[in-house]
């Protein structure tokens, strides 16, 4: 939960480094600055963003420990109070858009209509708890369900919140420790089991059905094009990868040219910087948080999965120390931990 906030208010820089186009140019600042090391991730200059901000009202839903129902009450309910606090944060249009169409606490209140434009990546970054809570295998259902249910409370279109499921599913494997190159391969499994949920939720189906096959062929192409289509690697990137050479292949992961900003490629992103970085959290940051996209979406959910593997001991402290809302990351990292893990010790 730390990280996740670290990887988001460095990709973010108060706005500059989100909105710049460079990769080489954000390369060059942060050089400028004396590298990441030197970099004292604390306000006013390094808030996190509306991705951690959003990202902490599913995980203080969750640590509630409500279930079905009013579990999704309580999310949504937790997303409309949390764009309270958007100042200087930049929302998403589509974040703002499907949560002014909540009402938490009226029957079906967490239900929006199908959205064809919501294909962003606003449930993509907010939903990697969900993989805190429920990481273990015997768990898949109620992620699958879990992350779609809260992932279209905004993003009401399957390109937008299986990106949901996409991080929280990642984060899962993160925590039981399966080998990277399984991840992507295993999306693709737990597709059919995601559709599948669609159908029996019945809820503007025939819509979610007709838009369905995008996120699909997008990820089978990405891992054709690692080497990863069986999951036996090795991964195979292009000879030439550096900052500007990842700007113009990131793009060709994208729906419209910014990458990062769509719902499958924001966890595709973060999951090729985890496959190329190893146990660097440098290599990390060039990869998910330092490239001309949406460079806080993508760091968010890799330094999410990245800290679930490393762990913050070789991390430049003041990366994280001082980030703003570490408390609450803390405390509900450790709420989720229990919940997901208490059960497992009887």
């Amino acid at each position: 939960m730390v990280l996740s906030g670290a990887g988001d208010a460095l990709g973010y820089r108060n706005q500059r480094w989100e909105y710049c186009t460079s990769g080489p140019q954000i390369h060059q600042e942060l050089q400028e600055m004396g590298g990441l090391g030197k970099i004292h991730v604390a306000l006013p200059d390094w808030p996190v963003s509306d991705d951690t901000v959003l990202h902490l009202a599913t995980a203080e839903a969750l640590a509630t420990g409500k279930t079905g129902e009013s579990l999704f009450q309580e999310l949504a309910r937790c997303y409309v109070e949390a764009m309270k606090d958007m100042e200087g944060r930049k929302p998403g249009p589509t974040s703002i858009l499907g949560t002014s169409q909540l009402r938490p606490g009226k029957p079906g209140g967490y239900h929006i209509p199908f959205n064809s434009n919501a294909t962003g990546c606003g449930a993509a970054m907010r939903s990697m708890c969900i993989g805190l809570r429920y990481p273990h295998p015997s768990d898949l259902n109620t992620l699958i369900q879990v992350s779609i249910e809260s992932g279209r409370m905004t993003h009401h279109h399957p390109t937008g919140y299986l990106g949901s499921l996409a991080s929280a599913l990642f984060t899962a494997y993160a925590v039981q420790g399966r080998p990277l190159e399984l991840w992507g391969p295993g999306l693709l499994k737990t597709l059919p089991l995601a559709l599948e949920y669609i159908q029996a939720a019945g809820i503007e189906t025939e819509a979610n059905v007709a838009a369905w096959s995008y996120f699909q062929e997008k990820w089978e192409w990405y891992l054709s094009e690692r080497g990863l289509t069986d999951g036996r690697g090795p991964v195979r990137f292009p000879p030439a990868y550096g900052p500007a050479e990842r700007d113009v292949i990131y793009k060709t992961f994208s729906l419209d040219g910014w990458a990062g900003r769509s719902g499958h490629d924001a966890p595709m992103i973060a999951y090729d910087a985890l496959l190329g970085a190893g146990s660097s959290w440098e290599q990390l940051c060039g990869r998910s948080m330092f490239h001309g996209g949406d460079s806080d979406s993508t760091g968010v959910i890799a330094a999410c999965c990245w800290g679930l593997t490393y762990g913050l001991q070789d991390i430049p402290s003041g990366n994280h120390m001082e980030l703003e809302y570490r408390d609450r990351m803390v405390s509900s990292a450790n709420s989720l931990f229990r919940l997901a893990w208490e059960r497992r010790s009887v």
